[in-house]
């Protein structure tokens, strides 16, 4: 049976009470966020060298584009309704925190464990080839850039519970109240001796957008013309803040070593997710109805089915595709980024691409729907969120320094090592028992 038929057939069993819009926006979103990887990648092959930039440095007229390619926020607020239904399902099972935060751990950390597994071999292989730390760092860093998400993302999942209890006891009180400590956060970064406040901002700007999830769930959203009022606010704070504040007009990265509004996460992520929650939960009844029809709630079916395997690996196979083609002399990077045929291209480049993926994930995706075994003993709590809390620290490092060169000696061995033994902890590596 193909993958389509597969997903067909499973498409149709799906429940009537289901929301099929949270699935559309999940399967969208990554579509859009790997697209914009690749697009923003401004490779050039000139003279025998391999030159990598950004487009965005190249073109700075091109930053707006990141107000639709920067998508993390919409990742965020699904995250947070995906959370809340599993929360009300643990409670009516009679499930603990323990085994909720299990279950879900399995499956956030399975297939990005065997992404940093598949590198650290792939990078022990190229250092002993004589493959300098220099350009091992730069491949390692560009394949791993994907992994930052879920470094905040899994403690995001880990407080959920927590979270869900004080939006349920304090509704939007308890959103502001997380803005109001992203507001300050930044007034520290920008304003103060202690800057490094502002990196706290990981989790204030993430679990506020979080929360928009929380409300969605439990319809607390109002009209469809409420929910365009909210988004036209949202976008005008993100104007003034860009405009007239002392924002960067880029929301991913940092064009020509600027200030990001990502790193550390700035107030404005949290206004572009409630310009773009707030459009595109305007429209959500009409989506709903077009998603009753099975050809494009099958097609939603199949990218849900291999989510965190595209998402995990296109640039991977985007590095794999460059080393190739500058082994085999710059074939198809001799355009020169910004130029009239290099944007010609970009929809081959894209297309390509994901040719080249789709093999890899149809081949990889079973991990991430793989089960936690019903026999598998569960971890005690505690030792589970010490075991993500390491988890995310070394992927933290390995997304921000990859293998190779780094600061410290050996920083990628000990990070790599974190990794192991947080899953370990969280019991998705057997430890030996005495």
């Amino acid at each position: 049976m193909s993958i389509w038929a597969q997903a067909t057939q499973l498409a149709a069993k799906t429940p009537e009470n289901r929301n099929r819009y949270v699935d559309f926006l999940r399967a969208v979103s990554i579509l859009v966020v790997v697209s914009g990887h690749w697009l923003v990648a401004a490779l050039y092959y000139h003279d025998g060298s391999l030159s990598p930039a950004e487009v965005m440095e190249i073109q700075p007229d091109t930053r707006w584009l990141t107000w639709i390619f920067q998508v993390m926020p919409i990742f965020f607020i699904v995250g947070g309704y995906a959370n809340a239904v599993s929360i009300q399902s643990a409670r009516r099972r009679g499930i603990d925190y323990a085994g909720w935060l299990a279950a879900r751990l399995s499956r956030l950390v399975t297939p990005t464990l065997f992404l940093l597994m598949a590198w650290a071999g792939l990078a022990a292989i190229l250092h002993f080839s004589g493959v300098s730390g220099r350009v091992l760092q730069l491949a390692t860093r560009a394949a791993l850039i994907p992994t930052w998400f879920l470094a905040i993302y899994i403690m995001i999942v880990a407080l959920a519970p927590a979270t869900y209890i004080a939006w349920q006891r304090w509704g939007f009180a308890s959103l502001w109240a997380f803005a109001l400590l992203a507001t300050l956060g930044d007034l520290a970064y920008f304003g103060s001796e202690f800057k490094w406040i502002g990196w706290s901002n990981y989790f204030w700007v993430w679990l506020a957008v979080h929360h928009l999830g929380y409300a969605w769930r439990d319809e607390r959203l109002g009209s469809p013309v409420m929910l365009a009022a909210y988004s036209a606010l949202g976008f005008a704070a993100l104007v003034l803040l860009t405009q007239m504040g002392p924002y960067p007009d880029a929301m991913v990265g940092s064009p020509s070593g600027e200030l990001s509004n990502t790193t550390p996460p700035k107030i404005t992520l949290l206004a572009l997710g409630i310009f773009q929650f707030g459009l595109l939960l305007s429209i959500e009844a009409p989506m709903r109805r077009l998603l009753s029809g099975l050809r494009l709630w099958a097609a939603t079916v199949l990218v849900n089915s291999m989510i965190m395997t595209l998402y995990l690996w296109h640039l991977t196979i985007m590095v794999i595709v460059v080393a190739l083609a500058y082994l085999a002399g710059g074939v198809g990077l001799g355009l020169e980024p910004g130029s009239f045929d290099w944007w010609m291209t970009r929809p081959l480049w894209i297309g390509f691409l994901f040719a080249a993926l789709l093999p890899a994930a149809l081949l990889l995706a079973p991990l991430e729907r793989r089960a936690r075994p019903s026999d598998s003993p569960i971890p005690a709590a505690g030792r589970q969120v010490v075991g993500a809390a390491l988890i995310c620290l070394g992927i933290a490092l390995l997304a921000m320094y990859g293998f190779g060169d780094s600061p410290l000696p050996h920083l990628d061995i000990a990070a790599f090592l974190m990794v192991l033994a947080g899953a370990g902890l969280t019991g998705l590596v057997p430890l030996r028992q005495k």
